[in-house]
C-alpha cells in the first residue's frame, strides 16, 4: 500500500496557486452556465450553484495530487470523501430547489385568481413579495374605486350644470324669455355656471398634474405670516359675504423653502373650504408658528366637527361627507381637500386633520429653513 508523502512546506504556495487558479476556472465557467440558465428555474440554478462547489473542491484535490502530496490509498479516501459531500450536496439542493420552486407556483397561482390574498408559510424573500403584492393589489383596487367615484361624481355635478345653461339657451334663443330683466338674469347665470365649470375643469387638471408627477415647483424662500396675509386678503371677500369672521395670528417670521403660488393656493383652499362649512357669525382662525421643530400652517372653522370614521377619507379624491360637511350650492369643484393634500406633500410636507372644539383643525407641517 503506498503512502502519503509527506507534504513540504515550500509547496503550499504553489498548490494553494494551482487551487485557486483552477477554482477561479470552474467559478468562471459556473457562472458562465448560470447566465446562460437566467430564464429557467430556480432549481437548475441551484443544481448548478452546488455543481460548481464540488467541482471547485474536486479541482484543488486534482490539484494537490497532481503535486504528488496525495497518492494511493489516501488519495480514493479523499476523493471518496469529496465524492460523497458532493452527493449530499446535489440531495440537499434537490430538495431545497423543490420546495422553492413549489412555492413560487402556489404564489403564481395566488396572483392569477383575484382578488389576490397573499399565501403564508412561504420562505421569507417570497412572503415578503406576496405581503407586498397584496398592499399593491388592494391600493389599485382603492385607486380603482376612487377613480370610478370621481367620474360619477364629475358627471353628476357636469351634467346638472349644462342642463340648466341648456335650458337657459333654448329659452333666450327661442324667445320665450323676452323681458330685459329676465334675460339679464338668465344671462348672469349662464356666465356664472360657465366660470364654475371652468373652476372645475381647472381643478382636474390641477390634479391629474400632481397624481401624474408633473408638478413643477418654483421653490424661494417665503415667510409664513406673508402667506397668511395674502390669503386672509384673498379670502376676505367670501367670508364677508358668508358671514363668517376670518382672523389670523401669525407668529415670528418662519422661513420656508416653497413655491408661493402652489403653497398658497392650499393654504386657501383650506381656508375656503372652512368658510363654506363655518355658519354665520362665527369665526375661522388661521395660524402660523412653528411647531415641534417644523413650520406649521392651521386652519380652524366651527363647521361642527367631522365623523370619526371620515377623518381618514377628507383628502380620498371625490369623497364628500354626509354629516358635517354636505355640499351646499356654493360648495365648488369638491377637489379643493385633494389638490391641498398633493401639493403639501410636493413640498416634503404634511396635512392632517382632526376635531377641535366646535369644529375641525386643518394643519400643514413643512421643513424650517435653517439658518
Amino acid at each position: 500500500m503506498a503512502l502519503a508523502m509527506p507534504p513540504v512546506a515550500s509547496e503550499l504556495p504553489m498548490v494553494v496557486a494551482v487551487a485557486a487558479g483552477l477554482g477561479l476556472l470552474v467559478a468562471l465557467a459556473g457562472i458562465g452556465v448560470m447566465w446562460w440558465l437566467r430564464t429557467r428555474s430556480i432549481g437548475v440554478m441551484m443544481a448548478v450553484v452546488v455543481v460548481v462547489a464540488i467541482a471547485a473542491t474536486l479541482a484543488g484535490i486534482v490539484g494537490i495530487i497532481m503535486k504528488m502530496l496525495l497518492e494511493g490509498v489516501v488519495r480514493d479516501f479523499v476523493l471518496s470523501v469529496v465524492a460523497v459531500g458532493g452527493l449530499v450536496g446535489l440531495g440537499v439542493a434537490f430538495v431545497l430547489a423543490k420546495r422553492v420552486v413549489k412555492e413560487s407556483r402556489r404564489l403564481v397561482a395566488a396572483v392569477r385568481n383575484m382578488p389576490f390574498v397573499a399565501p403564508k408559510g412561504l420562505p421569507a424573500e417570497l412572503q415578503e413579495i406576496a405581503n407586498t403584492l397584496e398592499e399593491a393589489y388592494a391600493r389599485e383596487q382603492a385607486l380603482e374605486g376612487a377613480r370610478r367615484e370621481l367620474v360619477a361624481w364629475v358627471s353628476h355635478d357636469l351634467r346638472t350644470p349644462l342642463a340648466g345653461m341648456r335650458a337657459m339657451a333654448e329659452a333666450l334663443e327661442d324667445g320665450v324669455v323676452a323681458d330685459p330683466r329676465t334675460t339679464a338674469r338668465y344671462h348672469r347665470q349662464i356666465k356664472l355656471e360657465v366660470e364654475r365649470l371652468s373652476a372645475m375643469v381647472d381643478d382636474l387638471f390641477e390634479l391629474s398634474r400632481i397624481h401624474a408627477g408633473a408638478l413643477r415647483l418654483s421653490r424661494a424662500r417665503i415667510g409664513l405670516a406673508d402667506l397668511v396675509a395674502d390669503t386672509l386678503a384673498g379670502a376676505e371677500p367670501l367670508a364677508r359675504a358668508k358671514g363668517v369672521v376670518l382672523t389670523a395670528e401669525a407668529a415670528d417670521p418662519v422661513p420656508v423653502e416653497a413655491d408661493a403660488g402652489a403653497l398658497g393656493r392650499a393654504l386657501g383652499n383650506l381656508v375656503v373650504n372652512a368658510i363654506r362649512h363655518t355658519p354665520s357669525d362665527r369665526t375661522v382662525v388661521l395660524r402660523a408658528g412653528v411647531d415641534a421643530g417644523m413650520a406649521c400652517l392651521s386652519v380652524t372653522d366651527c363647521c361642527g366637527g367631522i365623523p370619526e370614521e371620515d377623518l381618514p377619507r377628507v383628502f380620498d379624491v371625490a369623497f364628500r361627507g354626509e354629516a358635517a360637511r354636505t355640499p351646499t350650492a356654493d360648495g365648488g369643484a369638491g377637489l379643493g381637500l385633494a389638490i391641498a393634500q398633493g401639493i403639501v406633500e410636493a413640498h416634503d410636507g404634511m396635512i392632517e386633520v382632526v376635531n377641535d372644539g366646535p369644529g375641525c383643525r386643518f394643519e400643514i407641517r413643512l421643513p424650517l429653513v435653517r439658518g
